[in-house]
């Protein structure tokens, strides 16, 4: 068996995008009130041919190709580069059940916790005692039935009400930072929903910090007294002011590419209490004044899409290209749109430069060149923009058709406790970023690559634990099990097997990660088969089959030994 790496006239408006007309991208989930049933739902008005015309589906393997590959369970923490989007589903569904063992229950075993920050890219520099404070604001969202099963945990210990409730604190990642630089996060349970939202409104970056990179920092507690972790968000650039230059590809981190995440808000009169940020609520376009969403930014080939449907395309977003804004939470989209940059409130349309962070900009709507997005109040409509008279390359636009746009990062962070109470943080929490194989068939070793890893950490393919070392907080090697382990009947079915890639710590609290490990045959017939050509059973000897698992066993105890003296030699 073979190893290989393979690792979004005068004016006239009129409402639009509600929930019956907005198109829905992606499926929903479908979930049972006890999560354990998921079913997708093709969402009305559309077929899964028009779905499937956005969203290929996988390629299907090459049943006799001899790759077994490394890939990501949920593909949306790093933005695809490929035509998918990012979209993220039900923590606890994947591989949950692998993972319990024989004494959890099966509710407890779809017990997952999850922690999502979303945030901005860049961040505006204050000066003096100006305060620009983070737009759109830093929002954590908590999820999972693994919460309602830790109170339930702590109620039948007889702790108070109190002590069970979810509160955390907010800040930037620097040790100069005071208890006043601190937001308090105060939870809120959505409506029409299982998660719970808070945002911090009032962060910022002084002159002071000379920094110009940063992370958030993110500290839940139960009651104020237990900690539950720290989490990091990524990486977040500072920047003074929006740049009104021609982008390059030297600042490529500051450009909008296709298939990234962006946020959109608007701001009447630069006035941040008249912020309105474009949001998804109930399968509805709206503005929000409290919430912002994710979207996933799409550059749409105009000209293939003519022919054969929505064709995405890589690259830079660019004035004047046709794009698609997807909500990464619900899938539903908004009609294809040509973006355009905006100056002293009109719309340029002879501008083909790349969009950057922050910029202004207006959504034209390709099948009517004459309607804008635009908000109204809390609606999200149609203006219909006359052009101007002086100039037939600009369109003169109202206050709520410009838009600022922005790159925004998502990081999630799932783990569960299983049937027991873990009383220390879960934090650090170990982050994959990549695996590599060394070696091949039943001599496979595993190395990963990633952060805060210790040596009480212990990798998982789906239900088998995996031989583990330690190597550094940056890096573990461990035993490919073998496939057998998986499937009783590998040698005869020959069929391919994907299982989730986990690390457990020793007290039990299991961190799931988007990795998973694949399972495929090789290029090589079954032993009945090969026991037909070869006659068998040999004179005075075994027959094939009694070979093939001799054979087996000599390879996984020469692993064995191999993994051990390289421990000891360690």
């Amino acid at each position: 068996m073979q190893f290989l790496d393979v690792s979004d006239d005068g004016p006239e408006e009129r409402p639009v995008l509600t929930s019956a007309e907005a198109t829905p991208i992606m499926d929903e989930l479908d979930i049972e009130e006890d999560g354990r049933k998921e079913t997708s739902v093709p969402q009305p008005g559309f077929s899964q041919a028009d779905t499937a015309l956005f969203y290929p589906p996988p390629p299907s393997p090459d049943p006799v190709s001899p790759l077994t590959h490394l890939g990501t369970l949920l593909p949306g923490h790093d933005a695809p580069r490929t035509g998918g989007c990012y979209r993220r589903l039900n923590p606890g569904f994947q591989g949950c059940q692998l993972l319990g063992t024989a004494r959890e229950t099966e509710r407890e075993a779809h017990a997952d916790q999850s922690i999502l920050i979303l945030h901005a890219k860049v961040a505006q520099k204050s000066y003096g005692n100006e305060k620009r404070f983070f737009c759109p604001p830093p929002c954590v969202f908590i999820s999972g039935r693994g919460w309602r099963v830790m109170q339930d945990h702590l109620k039948a210990a007889g702790y108070g009400d109190s002590v069970y409730r979810v509160c955390g604190y907010m800040c930037l990642d620097s040790s100069t930072q005071s208890q006043v630089d601190t937001f308090k996060l105060v939870f809120d349970e959505q409506p029409n929903s299982r998660q719970m939202f808070a945002c911090a409104k009032s962060l910022f970056i002084s002159d002071q910090d000379k920094r110009k990179h940063f992370c958030l920092l993110l500290r839940l507690f139960l009651g104020n007294r237990h900690e539950l972790g720290s989490f990091q968000s990524k990486m977040i650039k500072v920047i003074s002011k929006p740049s009104q230059k021609r982008q390059s590809m030297k600042n490529a981190d500051l450009c909008i590419s296709s298939c990234s995440r962006v946020a959109l808000f608007n701001r009447l009169r630069s006035q941040t209490v008249s912020t309105r940020y474009l949001s998804v609520d109930r399968g509805a376009f709206i503005a929000s004044a409290r919430q912002w969403t994710a979207f996933t930014i799409t550059m749409v080939d105009d000209q293939r899409a003519e022919q054969a449907g929505f064709v995405l395309s890589e690259g830079f977003i660019c004035y004047g290209c046709v794009v698609q804004l997807v909500c990464t939470e619900s899938g539903v989209a908004l009609p294809p749109m040509v973006i355009r940059k905006v100056n002293k409130q009109h719309a340029i349309l002879d501008v083909d430069e790349p969009v950057s962070q922050l910029h202004k900009c207006a959504f034209q709507f390709r099948d009517n060149p004459h309607a804008y997005l635009c908000l109204s109040n809390d609606t999200i409509i149609q203006h219909q923009a006359p052009s101007s008279v002086r100039d037939p390359s600009r369109v003169i636009l109202n206050d709520g058709s410009c838009w600022t746009i922005i790159g925004v990062e998502a990081v999630e962070f799932t783990f569960n406790q299983g049937l027991a109470c873990i009383q220390t943080p879960v934090s650090p929490f170990p982050v994959i970023t990549g695996l590599e194989v060394n070696g091949g068939g039943h001599v496979a070793m595993l190395e990963i690559h990633g952060e805060n890893f210790s040596p009480h950490l212990k990798v998982w393919f789906g239900n088998s634990e995996a031989e583990t070392m330690f190597k550094s907080p940056k890096s573990l090697l461990c035993v490919v099990p073998d496939v057998s382990v998986f499937s009783d009947s590998w040698l005869c079915l020959r069929r391919v097997i994907t299982v989730p890639l986990s690390l457990i710590r020793l007290d039990g609290l299991i961190y799931r990660t988007t990795f998973s490990f694949t399972y495929t045959p090789e290029l090589q017939p079954p032993p009945s088969v090969r026991g037909a050509v070869g006659g068998g059973k040999r004179e005075g000897g075994m027959d094939r089959g009694q070979e093939d698992i001799l054979l087996e066993t000599i390879h996984q105890e020469f692993t064995r030994a191999n993994f051990h003296l390289f421990m000891q030699s360690s």
